[in-house]
């Protein structure tokens, strides 16, 4: 294993992180008596393989259903330095509240600290309030900090980069020791976090490369054959991992099977082979710009307004950067499920589609200038016929 010091930490991060989400048994916590010894057999097999392979660092979070109870099972096994713990809990208006909720974790896991201690979801205005005001999440994660209950204090941001990079600055309470982040080759739109990140001594935690950096597990022929002759999954944690600031990319494997195409990066690092690379990202680029016109499915990112600002709060930035990833690279599979979480409410994937496109009015929006407002809006007709798919009234 490749290990990366952890930022201000100065933890010792193995490149490859073991994501604890989907190798839970439900999205509902339970009583110990309701998880099947089928799943704590395959959760004991990945700890194990994990380990073996020097991958040390867990992450999971209090709303993984029944993860960290599973986790808290399973953990005495192992001696306590034989790995990193890290949690993550939802940001509250009471801190009081995310406090309870940090001990409520504790408990479940067994442990008497974690060595990562996450406030999960920055990911709007309101929440980085939650965190970063006076007397906030950030201060009553600190103060468990002190009482030796959490190691290091971090975050998780789902949102738009200006939210990210606000909570990056933060500089009351300590700060942040770390961050986890969305960032891979499919989606450039944080590179000012990971370059801040980096210039600030902050860790760099990458989220789900492999499910939401484009299903990865499933990828797309034409993916496949614009990344032979390497795996697009194995590609892409390249591709994060190529950048010495970026400390750890998370596996979410549901069985020890799943970490192997991921530990095939570490001979590509440790070789400083770097033209296969490049190679790749050129096939990649000539086909997006052959069938979009650029050679980035984010490419019009930072000329569109975010979605509470925009025409019918369409999130325009997804809905186009969606569209590229279909016309590009062909991803059906994973566009269409992203895109039928819009309109959901969700502060993941929040904004509308782009079904009403054709009834708003676009003259208005500024600072455009690789589309014109009539050819935008023409291009989100476009994108909602090719990425709307009507519910099935099989499906319950």
């Amino acid at each position: 294993m490749i290990y990366r010091r952890f930022g201000k930490t100065g933890l010792p991060m193995p490149v490859l992180s073991f994501g604890a989400m989907r190798s839970m048994h439900s999205w509902q916590d339970c009583q110990d008596e309701s998880i099947p010894d089928t799943s704590q057999t395959t959760l004991r097999r990945i700890l194990k393989t994990a380990l073996a392979h020097g991958i040390t660092h867990f992450e999971t979070a209090s709303g993984y259903g029944s993860s960290e109870r599973q986790l808290g099972l399973l953990l005495p096994e192992f001696t306590r330095h034989s790995y990193l713990l890290q949690t993550k809990i939802v940001p509250e208006d009471d801190p009081d509240a995310f406090v309870a909720s940090f001990h409520q974790s504790l408990r479940r896991l067994r442990v008497e600290y974690v060595d990562l201690l996450a406030i999960h979801g920055i990911n709007d205005h309101r929440s980085l309030w939650q965190s970063c005001r006076k007397n906030g999440c950030l201060a009553a994660a600190r103060t468990l900090q002190d009482r030796g209950l959490a190691r290091h204090i971090g975050f998780s941001g789902h949102g738009p980069s200006d939210v990210i990079l606000a909570a990056l600055a933060h500089a009351e309470d300590g700060g942040f020791d770390y961050f986890n982040v969305h960032w891979y080759y499919i989606f450039d739109a944080n590179r000012d976090a990971i370059e801040y990140a980096a210039a600030n001594d902050i860790g760099t935690f990458i989220i789900s490369p492999s499910d939401k950096g484009g299903h990865l597990h499933t990828p797309s022929a034409r993916l496949r054959e614009l990344c032979a002759p390497y795996s697009p999954m194995l590609f892409n944690d390249w591709y994060c991992l190529s950048r010495p600031s970026v400390h750890t990319i998370s596996v979410g494997a549901a069985e020890p099977a799943h970490f192997e195409e991921h530990l095939k990066v570490l001979a590509l690092l440790e070789s400083a082979e770097s033209d296969g690379l490049s190679l790749i990202d050129s096939r990649l680029r000539h086909r997006m710009e052959q069938q979009t016109g650029f050679a980035r499915p984010d490419h019009l990112w930072d000329e569109l307004p975010p979605w509470d600002q925009a025409p019918g709060n369409i999130n325009l930035r997804m809905v186009v950067w969606l569209y590229n990833l279909l016309r590009g690279w062909q991803m059906e599979h994973y566009v269409n499920e992203r895109y039928a979480m819009l309109k959901g409410g969700s502060a993941w994937v929040p904004g509308n589609d782009s079904s009403r496109a054709a009834e708003l009015d676009f003259s208005g929006l500024k600072g455009l200038r690789s589309i014109s407002p009539d050819a935008l809006k023409k291009l989100l007709h476009k994108a909602h016929q090719a990425m709307y798919q009507p519910p099935d009234p099989d499906r319950k």
